[in-house]
């Protein structure tokens, strides 16, 4: 699997319109207008944008899938569908911070926090294809979030999308969480209202 670095830069610029931004746990994020989702490479070289108007810049990468099994992978990778597609003109980006608690766990106790108990895989597996999502590593980067997750899906979705945070926020795993930005977004050439 190759790595994809990506940061994303909220600001005045970018094509996403950003509807708005709620701190779920924790502190929020500044309010800003614009979301630009950058390959982290572009930005080194100073071709992507200018970052001086920049409210607030996220990185993360994505990584080996820690806590998934073959079985999971596998269920995921027949269904799951590429971010980009035409018709998805509503997206999220979720970053989130778990707790020390967390993060003093074995890598097996989270998974069974995860899984087993809270069922995250199983119930995201519910609603695909129409929802794409992407997860970036962000706590290795020395981000203020441990994860970035990236959502896309088409308006016609977007009940389901909130019935899918939803059930997981309300999952033990949630418990853990001690941050959680939620940032809602529109793609550049939708028409106004078009978030669902």
């Amino acid at each position: 699997m190759s790595v994809i670095s990506t940061a994303f830069v909220a600001g005045a610029s970018g094509a996403w319109r950003i509807e708005h931004i709620t701190a779920v746990a924790g502190q929020g994020l500044a309010p800003a207008h614009r979301l630009a989702v950058v390959d982290t490479a572009k930005l080194a070289e100073g071709a992507a944008m200018n970052q001086d108007s920049a409210q607030w810049r996220l990185d993360g990468a994505t990584g080996h899938q820690r806590y998934t099994t073959r079985q999971e992978l596998d269920a995921l990778a027949a269904v799951q569908q590429g971010l980009g597609r035409p018709q998805a003109r509503c997206a999220a980006l979720i970053p989130i911070r778990k707790s020390a608690a967390w993060w003093a766990l074995a890598q097996d106790e989270r998974r069974a926090i995860l899984e087993e108990q809270s069922h995250h895989i199983t119930i995201g597996l519910e609603y695909l294809p129409p929802i794409a999502r992407r997860l970036y590593h962000a706590r290795e980067l020395g981000q203020p979030f441990d994860f970035l997750t990236w959502f896309e899906y088409a308006p016609a979705h977007a009940e389901a999308f909130e019935e899918l945070v939803a059930r997981l926020r309300q999952s033990a795993e949630w418990h853990f969480v001690e941050r959680e930005v939620d940032i809602r977004l529109v793609h550049d050439d939708s028409p106004p209202g078009d978030a669902g």
